[in-house]
Parts: C-alpha cells; structure tokens; sequence
C-alpha cells in the first residue's frame, strides 16, 4: 500500500514537472523579423543567399541574409537572439518591405519573458507589438529600452545603457549599439538592422560556353537592371545635345608611366581614369553649373560644393553608377584607391547604398571595352555626362607639320540643353583637354 502511494505521488510528481517544462517552452514567444525599410523608395528585393537555415541559433548582429535592390546589395542581419523557424523566401524570390523574412523563436528565461505577460494581464489590451521589433524590457517609466539579453551585455561590460544612444525603433537600444559604444564595432557600416558589406568573395567564374539556345528563354528584369530602366525611362525625356572633342594624351601616357611603379609601391593599381577624373573636377570648379543636378519641377538649378563624380560601370548584374565622393579634395592616389574598391564590389555586386547616391557629375569609359565614340545618356537629375573612347596610336602632324605617331582619346559628351548651353559644354571641354594635354598643370593645382 505505501509503495503503492509513493508511486502515485512520484507519478503526479513526474506529470507537475513535465507541465512546469511546457509552460516554460509556451513562454518563448516566435516573432516574424520583417524587412525593415532600406530607404532611397525600396519596395522590394531579391533574396541573394541566405545565411541561416531553419534551426540554426543565431544571436543579435549575425548575418541573416543578402538582398539586392535595384539600386544596392544589403546584408540583413539579426536584431535577435534565438532559433530560426521559418524563411519565408527562397533564394532569387522577391521580398517586399514590410513583409516577414524569417521566424525566430526568442531565447530567454520564464522570468525574462513573463514579466510584461503579467503587466499587460493587469492593464487593458495593448496592440501587438511591431513585428521586427525586439521585445522591451522596460515602457514608460523613465528607463531605456532593451532587451534582457542587452541588458547582460551591458551589465557584464560595465555599461551604463542611459549613455548608449539606441537606434532601434523609440531610441530602442540593439546588440550593436552597445558594441559599438564599446568601440568593438565600427558604427560607419552599421545602421539598424541593415549592414552594408563588401567581403562576401563570389566564386570565381568557370570557362564559358557559348552554346546555341534550345528554347526561348525568359529572364526576369531584377536588380540594377530595373534602376536603369526607370532612370533612362526619364533620362530620355530630356532634350540632350552632343559635344565631341579629340585630345592628344602623349604627356599623359608618358606621366601615367612614370607614376605607374611608385603607385605599385603604394599598393594602387594606377589606370588613366583617376586622371580622367581629376581633370574633370579641376574644370568643373571653372563651372559650377555642369556639377549640378535640377530639382523635380524645373524650378531650380542646383550648383553641388561636393564634386561626386560618377563613373558607369559594367558589372555582372548590370550596368551600375557609383560614384567617388569629394574628387575635388582627393588625390590621384585617393581617387584610383576608390576606383579599385568600387571595381571590386562590382564585380561581386556588392556596391553599396552609400556609393549609389549623391552623383553629381557622370564619365563613361568606353574605351575600357573598345570603343572611340559614343552617345551618352544623361544620368538624371544631372545635367552632363562624358563617354571617353579607347587611346589610340594614330598619324597626327605636329607643330611644324611633320607627321608624327600621337596617342589620342576621342570625348563625347552630353548635356541637358534646357539648362546647359553649348558654349558652356565646349569651354568646359577645352579646359578638361588642356589638362590631360599638360598634367603638369594639373598636378600643380592638387591640394
């Protein structure tokens, strides 16, 4: 009979334990982390690659996935820690702001989770938190608001989180907030829960064949891609005018050569373009009006301090336009550095949101491929652009008219006839060649 009890009692025992341990499991609330709004008028994106599969852990700041816009690639990373239990998308599926990305379980204790369970039981019914949100530990009381897991990052550093300034939704303090308060993230490629990166390293490309088509094939328009066709869309609705010029580039292959080893020993890959550039910018502080953009009603010219010269690049994904921030105040050196990186995250497609951007001024070197002349398209809301052709080694007579081998580059430029004259389009052209034509003049005026 006693046995008998005390089994009985082991069994309720065992039954109390077991619903103690569900109620727990109930306690752990799944939220849906949406795509958060990446700005710039994104609606939706294509889901690159994901970096998390269901089940995996993941923990505040891990990388969730990659994206690509039609204007940038963005790394989304988590603003959770927890289990993943649900992708909503598959690789090159489309996803929309607002929409939910992936499920993720929270981690945290009873205690952790049920205490607002309890306060919200008391009070009337409140709406449901903002999915993508992190749940909040503190509401109205004067505290901040953070997580538990926050919380313990910052408890276990010394961290006083009154002097963290949280980026999350209502000053909400993240994961990295703290890091970065700490120093041991960088807060320049950080923003919410969006990470621009550049180290994702795309496999090298494998020999390619270049078999007939069976069959049509349909391939939809993603990417930088549909950016380009609704800025040429517009582009094209602006009357252009054409200015073509012929430049004698002599001094600067013979300059670029000198420089080519000492760049090398700097770890720059020196091309043509940065001096391209740089003379560009010199001749646009002669006139302002070419490094300008208009603003949406025709109302206004508006005359950019900051030369943020363009350059069209062909990248795998697409024709894409980055541009190199304050030309007027970098090198040749600092400018051929920015052309390398840019190159490279083309090639990966992984130009960010940053360097999309704030264009002020646009050059095309098509040459790079093969051409000598070309129509290009105005870049809108600028007003001109620049193709430059191949350097060719052609006969050319010299100043006592003895025929003489002269390396020359053909321009093409194009600008915006409603606010642009032709006058001022050849005379910003003239000074532009008198640069190249003697970078010695140039490389006077760096600062």
């Amino acid at each position: 009979m006693m046995a008998a009890r005390l089994l009985g009692t082991s069994s309720k025992l065992a039954k109390l334990n077991m619903h103690f341990h569900t109620a727990r499991v109930a306690f752990l609330p799944i939220v849906q982390f949406k795509l958060s709004d990446i700005g710039e008028g994104i609606a939706e994106v294509q889901v690159k690659e994901w970096y998390v599969k269901e089940g995996d852990t993941i923990s505040q700041f891990d990388k969730v996935c990659e994206v690509q816009s039609d204007k940038a690639a963005v790394t989304i990373s988590s603003r959770y820690d927890g289990v993943v239990r649900k992708l909503y998308h598959d690789v090159d599926g489309m996803a929309r702001v607002g929409q939910a990305l992936i499920d993720v379980e929270i981690e945290g204790s009873v205690q952790e989770e049920e205490q607002p369970k309890k306060e919200a039981s008391k009070s009337t019914p409140q709406p449901s938190k903002e999915a993508g949100s992190a749940p909040e530990s503190t509401q109205s009381d004067g505290k901040v608001l953070a997580t538990p897991a926050v919380r313990r990052i910052a408890i276990e550093n010394k961290v006083k989180l009154s002097d963290v300034r949280g980026s999350g939704r209502e000053g909400r303090i993240l994961k990295e907030d703290v890091l970065k308060f700490l120093g041991q993230v960088s807060a320049d490629h950080v923003s919410g829960s969006t990470n621009i990166r550049t180290t994702h390293q795309a496999p090298s490309p494998g020999a390619k064949s270049y078999e007939p088509l069976k069959e049509d094939v349909s391939v939809p328009i993603r990417g930088y891609t549909r950016a380009m066709i609704k800025t040429m869309t517009e582009a094209l609705k602006i009357p252009h005018f054409g200015y073509n010029e012929e430049i004698n580039v002599d001094a600067l292959v013979k300059i670029r050569g000198e420089m080519k080893d000492f760049a090398k020993e700097r770890h720059v890959k020196l091309s043509y373009m940065p001096f391209f550039i740089k003379a560009a910018s010199l001749a646009l502080l002669e006139f302002p009006g070419l490094n300008a953009t208009t603003d949406d009603k025709l109302e206004h010219v508006i005359h950019k301090a900051s030369h943020n010269i363009c350059l069209a690049m062909d990248t795998p994904g697409g024709l894409v336009v980055p541009n190199i921030k304050n030309c007027e105040q970098r090198s040749i050196f600092e400018i051929a550095q920015e052309i390398n990186r840019l190159m490279e995250a083309g090639k990966r497609q992984q130009i960010g949101r940053e360097d999309l951007v704030g264009g002020t001024f646009t050059l095309s070197n098509i040459g790079a491929i093969g051409g000598t002349y070309a129509s290009p398209v105005i870049f809108p809301p600028q007003v001109a652009i620049g193709a430059i052709g191949k350097i060719e080694r052609l006969p050319r007579f010299d100043r006592h008219d003895n025929v003489i081998a002269a390396n020359v580059i053909k321009v093409s430029w194009c600008a915006d006839h409603r606010v642009v004259d032709g006058a001022t389009m050849a005379r910003f052209s003239n000074r532009w060649k008198f640069y190249l034509e003697h970078p010695s003049a140039m490389l006077a005026q760096l600062k």
